[in-house]
């Protein structure tokens, strides 16, 4: 199984390899293309025209074999239909046989089949065509007049759906797409479709205004493209160039690394099999709670799906469970206006690249604001804040011990010793600077708890 699981991410890592290939400075964009596929979330891309926002999702996309795939420009006057397939006309008419009904039924199909054949060498049809023709009536019985749904070649019957220039929708539109892609479910007529869709793709060179209440009610579909990505011009000349002479020379968009839809589905179960150690989402949530007060809102709703993500970034770097690091992928995930992406990395590199430090680091900065506020204290009070300062000192030698036995390298033994050795110097400042014999902090943890 996990030979397989190799194979299987060696064929991922070749197509996107390939298509990065064929784009410059798309590197990001091309990793969230896969992991929304690995995970079946759905993909956003905010950029200006001529970006390459669309060949990189096509590029993706066409590299699916047996994939079936759905494109559409949306504008004002998109409807439904275009989307979703129209009623078939015939499936109302009395005595008729919705297509779909045929399509879908054994006998009928194997007696079209053998009709086909003989025609095809010109033999005759015998009685062939009296039987389908009998056949056919007995099914009009039991579903004549049911409305039918043609939705052939139309988002419920996609695998992979890009919508470019989602928001310029009409609100009609917008309802069906909103449950679409929240519940992958499309209804007509009364009846309810299920739709196999795996992710949505869209794209648009701007956001709504959602203050304006005429574009607030697009703030729903916002909200359901879970991940999102922008783009910008390339920037490295080197790159631009190496682009155009693809180009010029004809090896621009050829593919050289594919993946089955059956091999996409394998990768799916073996993106969700990926352990989260508890440590982990620890650090998830210590990370919810820092952008929480730096003022960027994320619901509990969006913090309680982030792991298929991390999974997936795991995945792709051949970590056997997820690792503090993968989290760097939730960049494009936690952001909701394009001004909160730069803050949002600041975090996530701060908290992630090297957690302990940044833990370390915190409970140092606790333990320099504990000095200053003792040292803030009147000639008089000495002796009455140094008794504060202790109960603070040894809070903090508690949490520095539990990082001490969590800490699972070398390097982040070194960490939580330099701290104690650090909150040592701290507590032995206060008591020399009274007159007092410094103790200790395992000394001291006892005399506190006396």
């Amino acid at each position: 199984m996990k030979k397989q699981s190799t194979v299987l991410l060696d064929r991922m890592l070749a197509v996107i390899a390939d298509v990065n290939a064929r784009v410059a400075e798309r590197e990001e964009l091309v990793e969230c293309i896969a992991i929304a596929l690995l995970t079946r979330k759905n993909l956003f891309i905010l950029g200006e025209p001529g970006q390459a926002k669309s060949y990189a999702i096509n590029a993706f996309r066409s590299r699916i074999t047996g994939a079936r795939q759905f494109e559409r420009l949306l504008s004002k006057q998109t409807d439904e239909e275009q989307l979703f397939g129209r009623v078939d006309l015939a499936s109302l008419i009395p005595g008729s046989v919705p297509r779909d009904v045929l399509e879908r039924n054994p006998q009928y199909q194997e007696m079209y089949g053998q009709l086909k054949a003989q025609l095809a060498i010109g033999q005759g049809a015998d009685d062939l065509p009296d039987q389908m023709e009998r056949h056919r009536k007995a099914l009009a019985e039991l579903h004549s007049g049911e409305p039918q749904v043609n939705t052939s070649g139309k988002i419920p019957e996609a695998d992979v759906v890009f919508l470019d220039e989602i928001f310029k929708c009409n609100d009609g539109v917008l309802n069906s797409l909103l449950t679409a892609l929240n519940e992958r479910k499309y209804t007509n007529e009364g009846r309810t479709y299920p739709i196999p869709t795996i992710s949505f793709f869209a794209a648009s060179n701007e956001i709504p205004n959602f203050a304006d209440p005429q574009e607030k009610i697009l703030e729903a579909l916002y909200d359901r493209l879970e991940l999102k990505v922008v783009t910008a011009n390339i920037a490295d000349r080197d790159k631009r160039l190496a682009i155009l002479r693809d180009k010029q020379a004809g090896r621009f968009g050829q593919i050289t690394a594919v993946i089955t839809l059956g091999e996409l589905l394998d990768m799916q179960q073996a993106v969700g099999g990926i352990p989260i150690p508890d440590a982990v989402n620890e650090l998830a949530d210590d990370i919810l709670c820092q952008l929480r007060k730096d003022g960027i809102p994320v619901s509990d709703r969006k913090y309680l799906n982030y792991y298929p993500i991390v999974q997936a970034k795991a995945w792709l770097s051949g970590h056997p469970a997820v690792e503090p690091e993968d989290l760097l992928a939730l960049k494009n995930y936690l952001w909701q206006k394009p001004g909160e992406r730069t803050m949002v990395e600041a975090v996530l590199s701060r908290m992630c690249v090297n957690p302990m430090q940044d833990k370390t680091d915190n409970i140092r900065s606790m333990a320099m604001d504990m000095y200053s506020d003792f040292e803030a204290a009147a000639a008089n009070q000495r002796k009455k804040a140094l008794v504060k300062l202790r109960g603070e000192a040894v809070r903090l030698y508690g949490m520095q011990q539990e990082l001490a036995a969590a800490a699972q390298t070398d390097k982040e033994k070194a960490l939580t010793d330099a701290l104690l050795a650090d909150l040592e110097k701290i507590t032995n400042k206060a008591h020399t600077s009274v007159g007092f014999v410094p103790a200790p902090l395992d000394q001291l943890e006892q005399l506190v708890h006396l």
